[in-house]
C-alpha cells in the first residue's frame, strides 16, 4: 500500500478544521516531518494566520510515533485538544488507515481530589480534617464556590479544573485539591481507583499525542521522576515562552507564613523535642526576614545563614520523626501526615539549597504589601539544563510567532543551551531554524512609528508629553486602542490621565476586570480602550476594527533592579559578553515582537504600532528591536501616523455602518 504523502494528509486536515492551505504551513509540515525523519531538532518561527498547529500536528501524526505537545497557555490547549485535534484525527483516519488517540495532561493540582472532596482537609490549628463545606459561611464568596464545586464533582467526567466555568478562586480549589507531594498515591488512597489525575495518566500512557504545559514538561525534566510518557517527538508550541516557565518551575522560595504553616501541621505528629526545635528555628527566621532589606544577596548574610541552618536542620528533624509518631485519635491520619510532610519537605528542600549555595544560582530577597517578605532562589541560567534534559534521545521542534530576534535564532537557541547553528561537534546538539513568514502582508497592512520628537523616558519619571501624544492618537483612532504599558504604575497613571481627558472614548484597566472580561468587552465597543501590562502584550486576540493603534510606553527593559536578569547580565559580561544584547535586549525584543503582533491577527487588519519612545530610532540597539518585529511600514512623522489613524478610524465607521 502506498504511504500517504504529506501534502495530501496536510490538505484534509486543513479542509477539516475549515482553513485555508498556506505556503508557510506547508513549507513548515515539511521541516517538521524532516527532523521527526532523522531525528534532529528545528526552531520554526511562524507568523498568525500560518497555521503552526496543524503545521506540526500532522506530520507527527503522519509518522506514527508518540508525540508530546506542551504549550504555554489553556487557551491553545483548548483548541488542541477541543478543535484542531478531533478534526484533525476524523480528518487523516480514512487516509491513514489508523485513528489516533490524543488525551491531555496536567499536574495533579489541576484535578478535583475525591479523598479532600469526601473526606475533607487537614485543618492547621487542629488535629484531623475538617469539612470545608461546612465551615465555610454559603453567603460567602468562598462558600458559594464550594457549593458549585460539590455540584460539579457529581457531573464532571474529568475533574480538570479548566472545565469548570465560571471558575472558582484559588483559595476555594486548594480546599479540594492536592500537590503531588501531598497526594497519599492511588493505593493507598480509598479514592485511588476513581481518581481524576490516576485517570489522566493512564489516557496518556494510551494516546498517541499528549497534550501538556511547559510547567509540567518542566518538571518532567528537573525532578528526575518522569510524568510524563516515554515519547519520540516533543513539540513545544508558544516556545518563546519556555526559558520563564522552566525558570519559575526550578525557582524555590521560602516565606514566615510558609514556615509557620509548616509547624503548625507537624506540631501533633512528632515528638515535643523535634516540634519545638523546628518552633524556635521558625521564630529565628521570622525575626531575620523582618529585618531584611529588598534585593539580591550575592553572600547570605551570616545571621540570616544560621537561620536557614536550624531550619534546614530542624525540618530534617522533623522529616525523620513524623513517621515514628502514631496518633489512632487524629482522624485520616495519612492524609493529614502526607501534607504536614510535604509542608516540612518544602521547608527544607529551600533552607538545604540556600545554604549549601550554587555559583549557579541567584538568591534575593522580596517584600510585598500583600503577600509579606520571602526569600527566593533562581537558576542563573536554565540553559544547560535544557540542553542536557530536552534535546537528548528525541526531535525536538520550538515552534512560535516570534523566535527569530534580531534577525536570527541563535538568541533563542542559546538561551535553551543551543550552540550557533551550524556548530559541529561532539555532545552539541544539531538544529536548524527556519523563518515561514506569514500569510498578511505587514508593509500594507500596518505602519511602525516611533514619536522621536517625544523626551528620553526616565526612570518613573514624569511623562506628560507621552500622554499629550497618547491622547492625540487615541482621538485620531476614534478609541480602538490597546495601551502596552512597561509597569502597571504607568497603566495606571495613563488610564487615570485619560479618563478625565478623553471621557468619550472608555478606558479599560487591567486589573479592574477579569482579563477575559477586559478582552471581551474591548473587543465589543470599537470606541473602547485597554491599558495594562505583561499578559496584554502577549494574551490579547481580537481582529478586527476594536484594534487598530497598539501602542506601547517605553522599550520594555526589564528594571535594574532585577535580581535575576541584572545577575544574568552581569555573568554574560564576566564571560567576556555583551551582557546588554544578550539579556536585556533580548527580553525587550522577545517582548516588542510579542505586543506588535497584537495589531495585525487578520487578513483585513489594518493599522498602527506606535513606540513612544525616541530610543527605538536613535540608539544603537534599536535595529535589533525592529528587525525583531512584523516588517511594517516605518515612520517617525506624527502628522502622517494620525492622517492614517483617521482614515483607518472612518473606513472602520463605514464599514460597521
Amino acid at each position: 500500500m502506498t504511504k500517504p504523502s504529506l501534502p495530501e494528509l496536510l490538505h484534509a486536515a486543513v479542509t477539516a478544521v475549515g482553513g485555508t492551505e498556506r505556503p508557510g504551513q506547508v513549507t513548515m509540515a515539511e521541516a517538521v516531518a524532516e527532523a521527526i525523519d532523522d531525528g534532529s531538532h528545528l526552531l520554526v518561527q511562524a507568523g498568525t494566520g500560518t497555521g503552526k498547529s496543524l503545521g506540526y500536528l500532522v506530520p507527527a501524526l503522519a509518522h506514527g510515533e508518540r508525540v508530546v505537545v506542551a504549550t504555554a497557555t489553556l487557551a491553545l490547549q483548548r483548541q488542541l485538544v477541543e478543535r484542531d485535534l478531533p478534526r484533525t484525527v476524523d480528518a487523516l483516519h480514512p487516509i491513514l488507515r489508523r485513528r489516533p488517540e490524543f488525551a491531555m495532561l496536567k499536574g495533579r493540582s489541576n484535578y478535583l481530589c475525591l479523598h479532600r472532596l469526601h473526606e475533607g482537609m487537614p485543618q492547621d490549628e487542629e488535629e484531623g480534617l475538617f469539612d470545608q463545606f461546612e465551615a465555610a459561611a454559603p453567603t460567602s464568596k468562598l462558600g458559594q464556590d464550594l457549593l458549585r464545586l460539590r455540584d460539579w464533582a457529581d457531573e464532571t467526567e474529568n475533574g480538570d479544573r479548566d472545565d469548570l466555568t465560571p471558575g472558582v478562586s484559588d483559595r476555594a480549589w486548594a480546599q479540594i485539591s492536592v500537590s503531588s507531594r501531598e497526594c497519599l498515591g492511588a493505593t493507598k488512597c480509598a479514592y485511588g481507583a476513581e481518581c481524576f489525575a490516576e485517570m489522566a495518566r493512564e489516557r496518556a500512557k494510551l494516546a498517541e499525542v499528549v497534550v501538556t504545559n511547559h510547567a509540567l514538561l518542566a518538571i518532567d525534566a528537573i525532578e528526575g521522576a518522569p510524568v510524563l510518557p516515554p515519547h519520540e517527538v516533543l513539540i513545544v508550541d508558544e516556545a518563546h515562552e519556555l526559558v520563564s516557565r522552566v525558570t519559575g518551575v526550578a525557582t524555590g522560595e521560602l516565606t514566615a507564613g510558609q514556615v509557620n504553616r509548616a509547624v503548625r501541621r507537624a506540631a501533633k505528629l512528632v515528638n515535643e523535642k523535634a516540634a519545638d526545635q523546628l518552633q524556635t528555628a521558625a521564630e529565628g527566621f521570622e525575626r531575620l526576614m523582618e529585618l531584611a532589606l529588598p534585593g539580591r544577596l550575592e553572600e547570605i548574610p551570616e545571621d540570616l545563614g544560621y537561620a536557614l541552618m536550624a531550619l534546614r536542620d530542624a525540618a530534617r528533624t522533623v522529616i525523620s520523626g513524623i513517621g515514628a509518631t502514631r496518633d489512632k485519635s487524629v482522624q485520616d491520619e495519612d492524609s493529614v501526615r502526607k501534607q504536614a510532610l510535604a509542608s516540612v519537605e518544602s521547608v527544607h528542600d529551600v533552607a538545604e539549597r540556600l545554604v549549601n549555595g550554587s555559583e549557579y544560582d541567584v538568591v534575593w530577597y522580596e517584600r510585598h504589601d500583600r503577600f509579606g517578605a520571602s526569600l527566593r532562589v533562581a537558576p542563573m541560567s536554565v540553559s544547560g539544563l535544557l540542553r542536557e534534559k530536552l534535546f537528548t534521545d528525541r526531535s525536538v521542534v520550538l515552534a512560535s510567532a516570534t523566535l527569530k530576534l534580531g534577525g536570527d535564532f541563535n538568541g533563542v537557541g542559546a538561551s535553551m543551551g543551543l550552540a550557533p547553528e551550524g556548530t559541529q561537534g561532539e555532545d552539541v546538539p544539531q538544529w536548524k531554524g527556519i523563518d515561514v513568514g506569514s500569510p498578511f502582508d505587514y508593509p500594507k497592512q500596518g505602519i511602525l512609528y516611533v514619536a522621536k520628537h517625544l523626551a528620553r523616558p526616565a526612570r518613573d519619571g514624569d511623562r506628560a508629553d507621552m500622554l499629550d501624544e497618547l491622547t492625540e492618537l487615541i482621538q485620531a483612532a476614534g478609541g480602538r486602542t490597546l495601551g502596552l504599558f512597561s509597569s502597571m504604575r504607568a497603566a495606571q497613571l495613563a488610564a487615570e490621565e485619560l479618563r478625565g481627558r478623553i471621557p468619550e472614548f472608555p478606558i479599560l484597566l487591567q486589573g479592574e476586570e477579569t482579563l477575559g472580561e477586559l478582552i471581551k468587552n474591548f473587543a465589543a465597543d470599537p470606541k473602547t480602550c485597554l491599558f495594562g501590562t505583561l499578559s496584554l502584550w502577549q494574551g490579547v486576540d481580537v481582529p478586527g476594527p476594536s484594534c487598530q493603534l497598539v501602542v506601547m510606553d517605553k522599550i520594555p527593559f526589564p528594571r535594574p533592579d532585577d535580581p535575576l536578569m541584572s545577575a544574568r547580565q552581569k555573568a554574560v559580561e564576566e564571560a567576556g559578553g555583551n551582557g546588554f544584547m544578550a539579556v536585556a535586549a533580548t527580553h525587550a525584543a522577545l517582548l516588542m515582537a510579542q505586543g506588535s503582533g497584537r495589531l495585525v491577527r487578520a487578513s483585513g487588519d489594518r493599522g498602527v504600532v506606535a513606540v513612544l519612545d525616541q530610543r527605538l530610532a536613535t540608539a544603537r540597539y534599536g535595529s535589533y528591536l525592529k528587525a525583531s518585529m512584523p516588517d511594517f511600514w516605518f515612520t517617525t512623522d506624527p502628522n502622517q501616523v494620525r492622517r492614517s489613524l483617521a482614515a483607518i478610524d472612518a473606513s472602520a465607521k463605514q464599514t460597521e455602518e
